[in-house]
């Protein structure tokens, strides 16, 4: 099997699929969780201001779900084809979410009837509220794993059969984690009066995501079996609770010091590293089956031909500074206050 750095192939790639789905949560984590807090701004010009602050970046924020979806189709197309396949009604309503969604940021402020502007306010408030939810749910589906059979069948029901008590846990974390990542870009893009109404709403999102946390680790480690023996097996990967614990600590205390950039860097940081002990505890499958651990998907029974991740391993090589340098310029070019004109939303 080749190897490129130590590595075969098929671990390469779910290095680079799960890099892209990191850089999709982190980056469009801030902007649903701006909009989870849409409702809570009472003012017309504050509801405008929270969208604008996302205006010039949501619709770029969202390629990294492109070439996320793309590369784990180019890499892992029987991952692709069963996860799909298994979990449609879920990823029906979050691509309907993601059209209502982005309808709202464009129609919102189109009429300045009160009917119309309060109807796409609550539609934009649901939408980034459920999508975050969508995806703690299948990420904790992900985790637990599903009922697959021979020839990666699904053997299980449909929706509600995914909205299994860990799965709920984990999507209200998500919720939690995301609003607290939304409000703290909300902090650094604002200021005045909503700015002063953020710095109280973020206190409170803080206890939501650390309680929703604990919670959630806690039926972890009860219910989920096994999760703990990858770090018996392997203890220096113990680092990575550890630096998830140490990132969730340092969200308040650099919050405390007005150090805005800093905690939204450390609220990333926390998503990056509750990421990789999902794929640490998951690696080298890509989906768990609950049946027979023979049906699960992995990265070698689902992977594309030597050749084939060879060559689009080397397309990541290129074109990885390329999209780091394109989002580098946008960040740069948008950052600062938010300041209404003619042009926005």
């Amino acid at each position: 099997m080749n190897t490129f750095l130590g590595l075969d192939y098929p671990t390469l790639w779910y290095l680079v699929v799960g890099l892209l789905f990191s850089g999709y949560a982190i980056l469009e984590g801030f902007d649903y969780g701006a909009g989870s807090w849409h409702l809570f701004f009472r003012k017309d010009l504050s509801r405008r201001i929270a969208i604008n602050a996302i205006g010039p970046l949501w619709d770029a924020n969202q390629v990294w779900l492109i070439i996320g979806g793309g590369a784990l189709f180019a890499g892992f197309p029987v991952m692709y084809a069963t996860m799909l396949s298994t979990m449609y009604v879920p990823f029906m309503l979050f691509l309907m979410l993601l059209v209502l969604r982005s309808s709202a940021i464009k129609f919102r402020s189109a009429e300045n009837m009160l009917w119309w502007r309060k109807t796409w306010d609550i539609i934009y408030f649901v939408s980034n509220t459920l999508i975050s939810f969508l995806l703690g749910v299948v990420l904790a589906n992900l985790l637990q794993g599903v009922a697959l059979g021979e020839n990666y069948s699904y053997k299980g029901g449909m929706f509600f059969s995914f909205l299994n008590p860990y799965a709920i846990i984990v999507g209200v974390t998500t919720v939690s984690l995301f609003m607290t990542q939304g409000a703290i870009f909300l902090l650094l893009k604002t200021e005045g009066r909503l700015h002063a109404r953020l710095t109280f709403l973020l206190k409170k999102s803080m206890i939501f995501f650390i309680m929703s946390f604990a919670a959630t680790s806690l039926y972890t480690l009860v219910f989920l079996p096994g999760v703990t023996d990858k770090f018996k097996e392997y203890p220096v990967f113990f680092i990575l609770p550890v630096f998830a614990f140490l990132a969730v600590a340092n969200v308040p205390r650099l919050v405390s010091k007005k150090k805005y950039a800093s905690a939204l860097i450390f609220s990333s940081l926390t998503m990056s590293f509750l990421l990789m002990l999902v794929a640490f505890q998951l690696y080298p499958v890509l989906l768990p089956s609950t049946i027979h651990p023979d049906y699960s998907v992995t990265i070698y029974n689902a992977a594309s031909s030597q050749k084939s991740l060879g060559i689009m391993l080397t397309i990541v090589l290129i074109g990885a500074p390329l999209l780091a340098g394109y989002f580098l310029f946008l960040y740069k070019t948008f950052h600062g206050k938010v300041k209404l004109d003619d042009t926005s939303y």
